[in-house]
Parts: C-alpha cells; structure tokens; sequence
C-alpha cells in the first residue's frame, strides 16, 4: 500500500508558479506541476502497475450552459488531448442549442431539463463515465474542461500524465493572465486563505476549474460543493483526506468575467458559494473534533 505524504516542518513555500500536496515528478516534456504539503499520512488504494496504467483512458468532461458558440470547437480540440477515448458534454439546462452543436461535434451529450450548477453537471457527468466504463479495465481517468475554452481545449493535456503515471491524485490548471479580466482578485484571495488555514497548502489559482483526477479522488470527494464553491471545497477535501494535488501550467484562453454589472454580480455568487463551501468544512471539522473528544477509549481487559 502507498501511503500519503506529510510535508516536512521546514518545507520552504512553493513558488506562485506551481504548488502541491506531495512533490511530484514529472518527464522532462511536461511542464512541471508545483508541490505543496498534505496533512497526515494515511493509507490510499494500491494502484495498478505502471504498464497497465499507461494504458489506462482518460474521459473529458464538459458542464456547458448556454455555450453553442464555443462548444464545438471545445469538444474537437478536447478529442486531441492523448489518452482521451471519451468527450461528455453535460448540458446544463441551456437556452439554446448547446446540445445539438457538441453532439455534431462529437460528443457524447447529456442533459438537465434545468439548471442546476456547475457541480451538479460535474458529478452527472462522473456518473455517466462510469456506466461506460468496462468492468475489465481501470476506471477512466476525469478531466474536467470548461466549455469556453474553445481551441485551447487540448492545451490542458499537461494535466493527464502527473494522474495518469501516479505521481498526482487531482492536478489542477495553472492559466496565464487572462485578456479583459475584471476582477481584483477578492475572490481568489478568500479561496487561497480558506485552503491554506485548513489544510496547510497555499494554492495558486484555488478557483480553476480545469482539474484531472481519479476516479478514487473523486468520489472520495463528493457529495460535492454547491455551485461555484465546488474547486474550494473539492481541494480541501482532497488535501485533508492525504490526497496528492499539483498546479501544472496550461496556456488556455476562456472568456473572463468583466467589470460590467453582470461579471460583479458573478463574482458575489462566486463569493457567496466559496465561503459556504469553507464554512461547512469548518464546521464538519469542528464536529469530528468534537465527537473524537467525547467518544470514550475502549478498555482492553486481560
């Protein structure tokens, strides 16, 4: 059995460029992933052996609303990405014909007959993937994939071979600056301070939504975050449970929040939803804490 790493008490911090729970090696052909500290160490599942996870396929995941005209270009370039035999895309109760473009683009579609939030699709999508998977192979590998990324879709295969040769459990998209961001990083900033305080690990870009993992990360994952608290609270969980998490670099372009009257009103939902997925998290914590403290030790007589 492989067991979860503890960072060193005198760990130095991880530049802003990368960061992760245990180190993780990386070819020289990749980008390298950044490494930060995970809690305690705890036991994981065996995984196979290289030569049979090497052959193991990866299922991209897309929660989509209202995205027709980006959503065919974002499901072509996913299809590029090595490894991908899979491209789901989760309609979530679009307005417009965002379900019939991917499906002429190749993917496989499902849908909401409403909208329900971007973890909602997530775990749908999981949930399919699953059914279409063999019994006699590995489960696939997810990666998750906004539905705005457009061409720069294939740009998130960086994030595969950390998961896919075990070096990660969950690795997770560095991007550059975005054009026409209008933000000023509050958001962001009360994500990186909720993970660092509960889990020890400051992360670079807390809120990304381009994520790899397995399928064991996953479910030990969920029930997920409500809406846009759903890449906070997934990390913490992660992290506190001694999953390995990296930040790898991908050069992806999706369309940014503005600062018009509708990106500040997207920016208080992400807010709101970020600090509800912290709070429950403290306040499971507080609970475990409290329920070891009064459970009595069992008495061992001879």
């Amino acid at each position: 059995m492989m067991r979860k790493g503890r960072p060193a008490a005198d760990e130095p911090a991880a530049p802003a460029s990368a960061s992760a729970a245990v180190p993780a090696p990386t070819s020289s052909s990749d980008p390298a992933p950044s490494s930060a500290p995970g809690p305690s160490p705890a036991p994981v599942p065996a995984r196979a052996p290289r030569g049979r996870a090497l052959r193991q396929r990866v299922a991209v995941v897309i929660p989509a609303k209202d995205e027709s005209r980006r959503i065919a270009a974002t499901v072509r370039s996913a299809k590029a990405i090595p490894h991908v035999d899979l491209v789901l895309v989760v309609d979530d109760g679009s307005e417009d014909d965002t379900q019939d473009v991917a499906r002429a683009a190749g993917a496989v579609v499902v849908r909401h007959s409403h909208n329900r939030g971007k973890a909602a699709a997530m775990e749908t999508g999981a949930q399919v993937v699953a059914m279409r998977d063999s019994p006699d192979r590995l489960p696939r590998i997810l990666l998750f994939v906004d539905g705005d990324l457009g061409e720069t879709a294939v740009n998130t295969a960086p994030l595969v071979p950390p998961v896919l040769e075990g070096h990660a459990d969950l690795a997770i998209a560095l991007l550059p600056p975005q054009p026409g961001a209008g933000g000023r990083g509050i958001v962001v900033g009360a994500a990186r301070r909720a993970i660092a305080s509960m889990t020890g690990w400051t992360p670079s870009q807390p809120l990304s939504g381009m994520r790899c993992l397995t399928r064991d990360a996953f479910e030990a994952a969920t029930p997920l975050a409500h809406g846009w608290g759903v890449e906070t609270g997934m990390t913490i969980d992660l992290l506190r449970q001694g999953f390995r998490v990296v930040e790898v670099p991908c050069d992806l372009r999706h369309r940014p929040s503005g600062s018009d009257l509708k990106g500040q009103l997207h920016r208080a939902a992400q807010y709101r939803d970020v600090q509800l997925a912290v709070n429950a998290r403290r306040v499971r914590r507080v609970a475990g804490a409290v329920k070891d403290a009064v459970t009595p030790t069992p008495r061992t007589h001879r």
